[in-house]
């Protein structure tokens, strides 16, 4: 798909103008405009329709832990939402560091250079649904208030500090408020490398951050809400 890629967008206004030029499009009518079939297969679908928007809008990091549109320092996300407007799912945002810890600090994690500007796509669907049958959304450019950041900030220290003592096992759904750590593989026999209680390197799976429904929900109603 990357061959039929967009050019990076220049600036914020080229970016939400481009977005906002496929609302209301099916992921099955973009990927026909560009020559496109969806997958017909499940696991390949999943993150189909993220790619496909990447290429159109002119996304260029790939898979490098930077933002998608590196030059201007924003983040996709798409977002799976019923009729009303409700996250049907919680929403990844970058991989767990569980062997090393490249610093202590939030200011400089990953997870805040992914949600510092971020542009998202609601995607309107139900449960079940075939992913070429997703309905684009109004786009959002958004950036977290002193609010959210320092509710992030706060689960990201915690859930940091058992993964740095090697305790990431410990880590259930019920940690976070906003932002969670779940397992995050294709295939349940993925391993990566990690360090254990005692400072042992040992293969364990994979995980991810992910933003709760909660928070997404939160973030939609105060944006798209009449008056909002």
């Amino acid at each position: 798909m990357r061959r039929n890629a967009e050019p990076p967008p220049r600036d914020e206004a080229e970016l939400l103008a481009r977005a906002e030029a496929l609302a209301g499009l099916t992921l099955g009518e973009l990927g026909g405009r560009r020559g496109l079939a969806p997958p017909t297969s499940p696991r390949r679908a999943k993150g189909w329709g993220g790619q496909l928007l990447e290429d159109c809008l002119g996304a260029s990091a790939g898979s490098l832990s930077e933002p998608d549109f590196q030059l201007i320092g924003v983040e996709l996300k798409t977002l799976p939402v019923d009729p009303a407007g409700k996250p049907l799912e919680s929403t990844y945002v970058c991989t767990v560091p569980l062997a090393h810890l490249a610093s202590p600090l939030w200011e400089d994690s990953n997870v805040r250079r992914k949600l510092a500007r971020v542009l998202w796509f609601p995607l309107v669907t139900s449960r079940g649904a075939p992913v070429h049958a997703r309905q684009l959304g109004t786009p959002l450019l958004w950036s977290p208030s002193a609010a959210q950041e320092s509710r992030l900030r706060a689960d990201w220290e915690e859930l940091m500090e058992l993964v740095s003592l090697g305790r990431a096992e410990e880590i259930t759904a019920r940690h976070g408020t906003v932002l969670q750590i779940r397992p995050k593989a294709a295939d349940s026999h993925a391993r990566t490398w990690a360090t254990d209680a005692e400072g042992r390197r040992v293969r364990a799976p994979p995980r991810g951050f992910y933003l709760r429904t909660t928070f997404t929900a939160a973030l939609l109603a105060r944006h798209y809400a009449p008056g909002g």
